[in-house]
């Protein structure tokens, strides 16, 4: 079953329930539904037949039409659906957000910074990867990116605590999950002390993006961000 399939089939049970077939039995013809949904009659026919065989509805063919119920496993369809959308609506930030730049050579900080164990230990706990020593370094593409990476400093973030050895003091790192040109998952790390403003993102992941990816100065890369951990 696609995921196209899935959302055709949520949306056939959402249009059912509003003809009242949620929680009670509802006489539902299929030339009714076809005209609701403004196709075929035969498509409407086919619909049905898949949300019985997936037990989604029960139905009863009579004369005058069909008599249909939603079953449990059609509900709790809808009642997920309608939780995703309760919580994406009543967010005030969205659950992820997706920005473009493009990689460039920076000066090296990252390799000294995540080379320390108090971070790469916390990195592995909260992050679930051993990072590679160093970052990813991008520079955003447009007035839009820069803007969406400020509001991020906003958003709840997983934070990897400072420290202090013998010769001077880490701060605290902001972490926000992420996945790499939609194939690797990393993480988008802001340190407080930084040579670089909002314009930069600084990616660390579990491999080398640059070799991975096959990655060279100039070329873009997207980067979907998580705010939800």
């Amino acid at each position: 079953m696609t995921e196209k399939q899935d959302w055709q089939h949520l949306y056939i049970l959402l249009k059912l329930a509003e003809m009242g077939a949620y929680n009670r039995t509802a006489k539902i013809s299929t030339e009714y539904l076809a005209k609701k949904l403004r196709i075929s009659q035969q498509t409407a026919s086919r619909y049905l037949i898949e949300l019985e065989q997936k037990n989604f509805i029960h139905r009863k063919v009579t004369p005058g039409g069909g008599l249909i119920q939603i079953e449990e496993k059609g509900s709790k369809g809808l009642q997920k659906l309608y939780s995703n959308l309760k919580i994406l609506m009543e967010k005030t930030y969205p659950p992820s957000v997706t920005l473009e730049g493009t990689v460039f050579t920076g000066f090296g900080e990252g390799a000294y910074y995540i080379s320390k164990d108090p971070y790469r230990k916390q990195i592995r706990e909260k992050l679930g990867f051993e990072p590679y020593p160093g970052t990813l370094n991008i520079k955003l593409s447009s007035d839009y990116d820069i803007k969406t990476r400020k509001d991020l400093e906003a958003y709840p973030a997983l934070e990897i605590m400072g420290f202090q050895n013998e010769n001077r003091s880490f701060g605290l790192v902001k972490c926000y999950p992420a996945i790499i040109s939609g194939q690797i998952k990393g993480a988008l790390v802001t340190a407080l002390r930084s040579h670089y403003d909002a314009s930069v993102l600084e990616i660390v992941a579990p491999v080398c993006l640059r070799k991975r990816l096959s990655l060279k100065d100039g070329n873009k890369v997207k980067v979907e961000i998580s705010t939800q951990h």
